[in-house]
C-alpha cells in the first residue's frame, strides 16, 4: 500500500473514500455541501459516532472524493492516537469489502499532530492486512487498498517524518504478523532463522545463528533439552543493531523473544482442542524480528541485540520426561516438572546468553502462561520486573503506542512456590500464580540486569475478527519494543 500527506484543502483530496471523524457529542465541520447530509445523518440517528460505526455518503457535492465517509470515535474526550489508529483500521476493513482503492482521512487527534499522522498510516497499513497469503482465491486481490492520504490541512512538512515512521512501525508489525500466520510446517525453526538471516541481510543487520553444536559447546541444557523431541534442529538466532554513532553510550537493549515454532506440549501433551494455534507459540520471537527491521530503518542511537532460542516441543523418542534436570547457561540446574512450560527453560538460557553479549537493558516476550489469560484476559498483555525505572520507561512506551499492559508482581515471596529438593529450581509451581511463578523462574536468569518480562499469551493471538483486526496473529509488542528503543536510557544505569 502507497501512503501520502496531504497538506491542502479536504474538498481538493483526490480519493474513492474521504473519512472524517465523527463522535458523539462533537460534529464534523464541513464548509461544503455535504455538511447539510452530517447534520441529517446525526438528527436521525443513523449515525450517533459510536466508536467504529461508518456511515457513507455517494458522489458527494463540493469534494473531488467520489464518496465520503463518517468514522464513528466515540466521545471526543476519551480519543487520542491509540484510538484513532483503531479507528482508522476499522474504517478500512470495512471500505475493502467495498472494492475501494484509495482513501483519504482526516488525522483528527489530540496534539501532537505528528502522533495523529503516524497513527493513522498505522491504523491503515494494520487494518488492511489479512492472514491470507495461503488461499488460491484470485478474487482476493481484487479488494486490496493501493494508497492511503493523511489529511493534515495546513500542516507542517515536517509531518512526513511521522508519515514514514508509522509506515516503518506498522509495515514491520505486519511482518511479525506474517511469521506468526505460518504453519509448523512450514516455520521449523530452521526456517525462522532463515528469515531471520534474510531479514538481516536486507536491512543490514548483523547476523548469527548458533547450531545444536555450539549450543552444547556452550553448554546451554534447558534450551537443547526442549529441543530433543524434534526431528527439528534447534537455533539461537542473534541480530544486532549498531548506531553509525552511539550518542548513549553505556546503554545495551537486549530483546529476547520465545521462538517455539510449534508446541505439542512434549510428553506433558496439551489437548487437542485449539492445538493449531500453537503455531504462533513463536509470536514472541515475531515480535522481536519485527521490531529489530524497525529500527534498522529509524536508527535510534543505541545498540539492540535481538535473540531468539527457535526450538519444536514435540513428544519424540527422544523427548525430555518429567522430572529430567537439565544444566542451564548460567549453572543453574532445572527439574522439568512439566515439559509443556518448555518457554521458561528456552528463555532461561537466552537470557543468560543475552548478558554474555554485553546487554544491560533486557526484555523478553513470551506466550508463557495459559494463567496470564485467567488473569487479565484477551486485552492486556502482563508485565514483570526486577527494576522499577526499566519499567516505568516500558510502561511508558507501551502507553505512547497505546499496546495495552499490565504490571504484575514478582517479589520474592513467590520463590515459595518454586522449590524442589532434587534441583535448584522446578520448571513449575502449583496451580496459584502461575503467570507470576514463571516470570519469577525467569528472574534468576535476568539478575543482576534490569529486565521486564513481557507474558503476551492472551494478546499475540485474536479467536476471533474485530472491526479493526483479523482472526489471528496481532503483532502485539512491536511498537511498544520500537519506542523503548527510540526512547533509550542515557547509560547502563
Amino acid at each position: 500500500m502507497q501512503v501520502a500527506l496531504n497538506l491542502g484543502p479536504i474538498a481538493e483530496a483526490e480519493a474513492d473514500v474521504l473519512i472524517l471523524p465523527g463522535f458523539e457529542d462533537a460534529r464534523p465541520e464541513l464548509d461544503r455541501p455535504p455538511a447539510t447530509w452530517i447534520q441529517q445523518v446525526y438528527d436521525s440517528g443513523e449515525f450517533t459516532g459510536e466508536r467504529y460505526a461508518l456511515a457513507v455518503l455517494h458522489q458527494p457535492a463540493g469534494l473531488r472524493a467520489r464518496r465520503l465517509a463518517l468514522a464513528g470515535c466515540g466521545k471526543r474526550a476519551e480519543f487520542d492516537a491509540a484510538q484513532l489508529r483503531l479507528v482508522t483500521a476499522a474504517a478500512v476493513r470495512s471500505l475493502r469489502s467495498k472494492a475501494t482503492k484509495r482513501v483519504a482521512m482526516l488525522a483528527e487527534a489530540p496534539p501532537p499532530p505528528a502522533d495523529a499522522v503516524a497513527a493513522a498510516v498505522e491504523g491503515a497499513i494494520l487494518g488492511a492486512y489479512e492472514p491470507d497469503r495461503y488461499k488460491t482465491d484470485p478474487k482476493k486481490e481484487e479488494s486490496r487498498l493501493e494508497s492511503f492520504t493523511v489529511l493534515a490541512p495546513g500542516g507542517d512538512p515536517a509531518l512526513e517524518r511521522a508519515l514514514e515512521r508509522g509506515r516503518i512501525v506498522a509495515e514491520s508489525q505486519n511482518y511479525a504478523r506474517d511469521l506468526a500466520a505460518e504453519p509448523g510446517n512450514r516455520l521449523t525453526p530452521s526456517a525462522l532463522a532463515e528469515a531471520a538471516h534474510r531479514l538481516a541481510a536486507e536491512h543490514e543487520l548483523a547476523c548469527e545463528i548458533l547450531d545444536r553444536d555450539r549450543m552444547t559447546q556452550l553448554g546451554m541444557g534447558a534450551l537443547l533439552g526442549v529441543a530433543q523431541g524434534s526431528a527439528e534442529p534447534p537455533a539461537l538466532i542473534v541480530l544486532r543493531y549498531r548506531p553509525s554513532s552511539a550518542i548513549r553510550r553505556g546503554a545495551h537493549l537486549g530483546f529476547v523473544g520465545k521462538g517455539v515454532t510449534f508446541d505439542t506440549g512434549g510428553i506433558s501433551i496439551k489437548p487437542a482442542e485449539k492445538m493449531d494455534q500453537m503455531r504462533y507459540d513463536m509470536a514472541g520471537g515475531a515480535a522481536v524480528l519485527g521490531a529489530m527491521r524497525a529500527l534498522a530503518l529509524l536508527r535510534p542511537p543505541v545498540p539492540v541485540t535481538a535473540i531468539i532460542p527457535a526450538v519444536e516441543n514435540m513428544p519424540g523418542p527422544r523427548a525430555q520426561r518429567p522430572g529430567d534436570i537439565v544444566r542451564t547457561l548460567s549453572g543453574k540446574t532445572v527439574e522439568v516438572l512439566n515439559t509443556d512450560a518448555e518457554g521458561r527453560l528456552i528463555l532461561a538460557d537466552a537470557l543468560t546468553y543475552a548478558q554474555r553479549l554485553g546487554c544491560t537493558h533486557l526484555v523478553d516476550l513470551a506466550t508463557l502462561t495459559g494463567a496470564i489469560v485467567v488473569a487479565l484476559g484477551h486485552h492486556y498483555a502482563g508485565a514483570f520486573s526486577n527494576h522499577q525505572a526499566w519499567l516505568d520507561r516500558f510502561l511508558a512506551a507501551a502507553r505512547a503506542t497505546g499496546e495495552k499492559v499490565w504490571p504484575l508482581p514478582v517479589d520474592d515471596d513467590y520463590m515459595d512456590y518454586l522449590k524442589t529438593p532434587f534441583a535448584d529450581l522446578p520448571n513449575v509451581g502449583p496451580r496459584a500464580a502461575g503467570a507470576i511463578t514463571a516470570a519469577r523462574f525467569l528472574k534468576e536468569f535476568a539478575d543482576p540486569r534490569p529486565w521486564v518480562h513481557l507474558d503476551i499469551a492472551g494478546t499475540a493471538w485474536l479467536e476471533e475478527d474485530k472491526p479493526f483486526m483479523p482472526k489471528g496473529p496481532t503483532g502485539v509488542g512491536v511498537r511498544t519494543l520500537v519506542a523503548l528503543a527510540l526512547a533509550a536510557p542515557a547509560s547502563a544505569d
